[in-house]
C-alpha cells in the first residue's frame, strides 16, 4: 500500500538539485503535459499523484527533475518540445482527457501525429464544432484560459426556428438565468436562423442557455475564431500547428 504524504516538506531524490530545477509539483505536472495548474491542482487533490513512491494529496510540494513522480501509477516526465495545435473539432466529440461514458474524445484525433500527451484549452461542448486549442504547455494554456485574459472566442449559430428580432441585442446588454449572468461582447443577426455571436468569457454551455430561455433551438453551434486564429481552410476533424507568430499574438491579446 501506497504511504500518503501531507504538507509540502516533501524531500527530492537529489539535494544537489539547483534551485531552479526544483518546483511546485502542479507546475511540474503542467510542464510535462499533464493538464494545466489549475487541472493539476485538482489532480493532486483527489489523490492520483504519487512522488517517489509517496500519494501526495496537498498543494505546496516541492519536487525536482530527479524525482520520480507518477500519475494514476504512470510516470510522467518534462517534455523539452512545447506544443501548440488548433483542431477543428467535430460535432460529436468531447473535450477531455477521457471518457468514461466510451465517447469519441477530441484529443484522439491528434495522437497518431503527436507523441506529446497533449490536453484542450478551454472546452467545446460534445455537440458542438470548431476550433479548440491543443497544447502540452501549462503557462501558455493557464494565461489564455483564464476569464480575466478577455480572449475573444467567435461562433456561427444555426437555429432551427427563427431567432426573436431583440435576441441579440438583449444578449449584449446581458441576460441573468438562473442567478447567473451572460453577456456577449457582440452579437449580429446573419439572417433570420444565422447568428454571429462574440464571447470574452464563454461560461459553461453560455450561448446554448441563452438560445434555451427564448425557446430556440440550436442545429449548429461552431466556433470559427479564437483570438487572432481563424478557422481558416481546416476541415472537421483537421488540426495544424500553431507558428510562433499565432503563439505570441494570442498571448499577447491576452489581458491579464
Amino acid at each position: 500500500m501506497k504511504k500518503k504524504a501531507r504538507g509540502s516538506n516533501l524531500p527530492v531524490n537529489n539535494s544537489k538539485e539547483k534551485k531552479e530545477d526544483v518546483m511546485r509539483l502542479q507546475q511540474y505536472m503542467a510542464k510535462c503535459g499533464v493538464a494545466s495548474r489549475r487541472a493539476s491542482e485538482a489532480i493532486i487533490c483527489a489523490g492520483r499523484v504519487t512522488v517517489n513512491g509517496t500519494v501526495v494529496t496537498e498543494l505546496g510540494t516541492k519536487v525536482g527533475v530527479q524525482d520520480k513522480v507518477c500519475v494514476d501509477e504512470k510516470e510522467i516526465h518534462l517534455e523539452e518540445k512545447k506544443r501548440y495545435v488548433l483542431l477543428n473539432k467535430p460535432s460529436g466529440y468531447v473535450c477531455s482527457a477521457s471518457d468514461e461514458k466510451g465517447r469519441p474524445v477530441a484529443a484522439d484525433l491528434l495522437k497518431e501525429a503527436y507523441s506529446e500527451r497533449l490536453y484542450n484549452v478551454g472546452r467545446l461542448d460534445m455537440f458542438s464544432s470548431g476550433l479548440i486549442i491543443f497544447t502540452n504547455d501549462g503557462d501558455f494554456a493557464a494565461k489564455l484560459s483564464h476569464p480575466s485574459a478577455e480572449l475573444e472566442k467567435e461562433y456561427i449559430v444555426d437555429t432551427s426556428l427563427p431567432m426573436p428580432r431583440f435576441l441579440a441585442d438583449d444578449f449584449m446588454d446581458g441576460i441573468r438565468i438562473d442567478g447567473v449572468f451572460y453577456r456577449c461582447k457582440d452579437a449580429r443577426e446573419l439572417n433570420s436562423h444565422r447568428m454571429r455571436i462574440v464571447l470574452v468569457e464563454g461560461k459553461n454551455r453560455e450561448i446554448r442557455r441563452v438560445f434555451e430561455k427564448y425557446e430556440v433551438g440550436i442545429k449548429s453551434l461552431m466556433r470559427i475564431r479564437i483570438g487572432c486564429v481563424g478557422v481558416g481552410e481546416l476541415q472537421f476533424g483537421q488540426f495544424r500547428d500553431l507558428t510562433q507568430d499565432e503563439v505570441k499574438a494570442l498571448l499577447r491579446l491576452c489581458k491579464n
